[in-house]
């Protein structure tokens, strides 16, 4: 299993506010609505309407070196839309984009779950290769791509 090493030791919120996109004060508040609440930082910086999520998925490219594919028109191929089955692309919030031999590539809203990883790799039987997309491009992707009507 592949461990992920960080690119840049600095934390998510710290290269956010690096890059102009939010002020030390909202991720103050962003941390303290994680303490409370849990879940993942850039997805509360989101919410609150802080960063806008291309923001956060770049940030995290910086951050552990992940390549970031936006979705919008990228067609996913049926074979591939058969070796990860919908529920777990909406579990896990992550399409399948393309296969090289025994390498699948996925892109995922939150590239640093491992246990999504390894429940690929198990159901596919393939070694997994992570990109980063932002939620709202996964989502659209499972709803193009699967032809279902779940939200």
């Amino acid at each position: 299993m592949p461990t992920h090493r960080k690119l840049i030791t600095k934390l998510i919120g710290e290269l956010l506010v690096e890059r102009k996109v939010v002020t030390p004060d909202q991720v103050a508040e962003a941390l303290k609505l994680q303490e409370k609440r849990g879940g993942l930082l850039g997805q509360i910086l989101v919410n609150l309407g802080y960063a806008s999520e291309e923001a956060v998925a770049q940030a995290l490219t910086l951050q552990y070196g992940f390549p970031y594919l936006p979705l919008k028109r990228y067609t996913i191929d049926g074979d591939l839309l058969r070796l990860i089955p919908e529920n777990v692309a909406r579990q896990y919030c992550l399409v399948p984009v393309d296969r090289i031999g025994d390498t699948v590539t996925v892109a995922m809203a939150d590239p640093l779950n491992m246990k999504a990883v390894e429940d690929i790799e198990m159901i596919s039987h393939c070694t997994v290769q992570v990109f980063v997309a932002t939620i709202s491009d996964v989502m659209e992707a499972i709803q193009r791509s699967y032809g279902t009507n779940h939200a």
